[in-house]
């Protein structure tokens, strides 16, 4: 499980931001993970690792810079769908689409590419934003797989989504997405420091948003345990691990802050991350 919000504007104020993007993701406490940091491999891109056996090398979130574009990916599992036979891992969807800068993994092409090839994954949806020259408007995506879709969506407007499809969000979500609205109207010119705590405040929250008919048809056994924003699950050892801010600003400098859990204990230690970088593109 795992949720997002954002919000994408290519041409923003000079006190404004290009990119507001706040998230969770949950996953079992043991799985093996990195945190974020610059990528060995594209030098131009920041995200976690998965570690997990068989999956290394894939992402649910990573942020890339590079000739006068920015693209973000990020992935999210379909909860509750049929798994196929000998499905292929979904963790590089994310991180093809940010490393590469040719024309064939622009937003329109690989979400093309994509859709064409979609249903040998589990189900999933495919985030994708891109951000260019202020002229043009940042281009937004999601592909859905289960049933194969790809829509667009408008900039300058804040969205959010989760582990069902858009047109069924789950409660959290929505009361989430009015939220994050909010949070955006009130501070979305403010400091990095300020806007940073009132989305990490968001994603901190624990309170249940239940019932909720979507998430009780998707997930019958957890459906209570998932219905927070932030979640924990003492018994299955499984949560939100993991909290995501990231910030563009009007002149291209990122900020990534992540909040990870160190150990397996969701009460213990976290570890904070704040990578700065001034994109020259």
């Amino acid at each position: 499980m795992c949720v997002i919000f954002f919000y994408a504007n290519s041409n923003p104020s000079s006190d404004g931001y290009k990119l507001i993007l706040a998230s969770n993701r949950d996953e079992f406490f043991a799985r093996e993970t990195r945190s974020v940091a610059k990528w060995a491999n594209a030098d131009h891109v920041y995200g976690g690792i998965d570690l997990e056996p068989g999956r290394e090398g894939g992402t649910w979130l990573a942020i890339g810079g590079k000739n006068g574009i920015f693209k973000v990916g990020a992935l999210l599992n379909l909860t509750g769908e049929p798994k196929p036979r000998d499905a292929v891992g979904r963790g590089m969807i994310v991180a093809d689409y940010v490393t590469s800068s040719d024309e064939s993994h622009n937003i329109v092409n690989y979400n093309k590419g994509l859709i064409a090839d979609c249903t040998k994954y589990s189900a999933f949806n495919f985030v994708s934003i891109e951000i260019g020259n202020a002229s043009q408007p940042a281009a937004i995506k999601l592909l859905s797989n289960v049933p194969p879709t790809l829509a667009d969506y408008e900039q300058e407007r804040c969205y959010g989504f989760g582990n069902s499809l858009p047109e069924a969000p789950f409660e959290k979500v929505r009361h989430g997405q009015k939220h994050f609205a909010q949070i955006v109207e009130d501070h979305g010119h403010a400091d990095v420091k300020t806007l940073s705590d009132q989305l990490l405040q968001l994603l901190k929250n624990s309170n249940k948003f239940w019932p909720d008919a979507e998430l009780l048809k998707r997930a019958p056994n957890w459906g209570e345990g998932l219905s927070a924003l932030n979640v924990h699950i003492a018994e299955h050892a499984y949560g939100s691990r993991t909290h995501t801010v990231l910030l563009l600003d009007a002149n291209n400098k990122l900020h990534f802050i992540e909040e990870t859990m160190a150990g397996l204990d969701p009460a213990g230690e976290w570890r904070r991350t704040h990578i700065e970088k001034q994109y020259t593109l």
